[in-house]
């Protein structure tokens, strides 16, 4: 975002998710459509890399979406075996926990924000193999491996391409003051490596509660994911948390973003790049 609050216009309709990294290797013919209509909307040259009891996610020409099942016409639902009860079960699964999850938040979310870098400059960050490694996470750990689906049902920016490139993915809201200490420190981050890196911040806030922030500036991608869906998968207990993810989808550093400085994200930049 290039305005001094959260007030740009949401790009899209509906839910919009993706799954950021799926190797085209992975992928067979029957994966490949030239349409997608999904309601009114249709989507063209459309790679389809994940599909849940629920939900279709895909790349297209405009970028990379997700679509209901239930929304898609009866030839679709079909070529992608969807079970109406089965989906309908798992939306009340996921609800449910997400509901839960909002609960234990909200009952101890005064002990879920990490405090900021110590004053006295000691940083738990050690090293694995000249990796920076957070030695205390308030997630669980995914480095070395692939992240879960990113989930993002509504943009407050325009969707990122994030094709080839790193995506810096931060854990945040608009209460938390150690989250909003590091917007300055991820906007630096961005407009020093925007060849190679996209930011994203993702919060399970409201968008109306979102743009309700007047400072600081936020010069990268913002999304939102009320379900939590993201963070619930990713088991984030205390914000902020941020995952790098190479090209590839594989986490190659986790913890506050702070602990994440420019020379280390150069170094991992050029060891995982292609």
């Amino acid at each position: 975002m290039k305005k001094p609050r959260l007030a740009a216009k949401h790009i899209g309709v509906g839910v919009i998710a993706f799954h950021l990294f799926t190797s085209a290797a992975h992928l067979t013919a029957a994966d490949f459509l030239p349409t997608l209509k999904v309601g009114s909307r249709t989507y063209t040259n459309v790679s389809v890399t994940t599909v849940t009891a629920t939900d279709i996610y895909f790349q297209h020409t405009q970028g990379m979406g997700n679509a209901k099942l239930k929304n898609l016409g009866a030839d679709e639902q079909k070529r992608f075996h969807f079970d109406a009860v089965k989906s309908k079960e798992v939306d009340r699964q996921q609800r449910a926990a997400s509901q839960r999850y909002h609960q234990e938040i909200a009952a101890r979310k005064p002990a879920s924000k990490p405090s900021a870098p110590p004053e006295d400059g000691v940083v738990p960050v050690t090293e694995d193999n000249g990796d920076p490694v957070v030695t205390k996470l308030y997630a669980r750990s995914f480095r070395g491996r692939r992240s879960p689906p990113i989930v993002v049902d509504q943009w407050l920016t325009p969707p990122p391409d994030v094709k080839g490139k790193f995506v810096l993915l931060d854990f945040w809201a608009t209460w938390c003051g150690p989250c909003r200490q590091s917007i300055p420190h991820l906007n630096a981050l961005q407009a020093k490596f925007k060849d190679h890196l996209v930011v994203v911040g993702l919060s399970d806030e409201t968008p109306e509660g979102m743009r309700k922030m007047a400072s600081p500036r936020v010069d990268y991608y913002v999304g939102t994911d009320p379900q939590a869906r993201t963070r619930t998968a990713v088991e984030v207990q205390g914000i902020p948390h941020a995952m790098l993810l190479d090209p590839e989808g594989i986490v190659r550093f986790e913890g506050q973003p702070l602990y994440l400085d420019e020379r280390g994200l150069e170094e991992l930049i050029a060891k995982y790049s292609k």
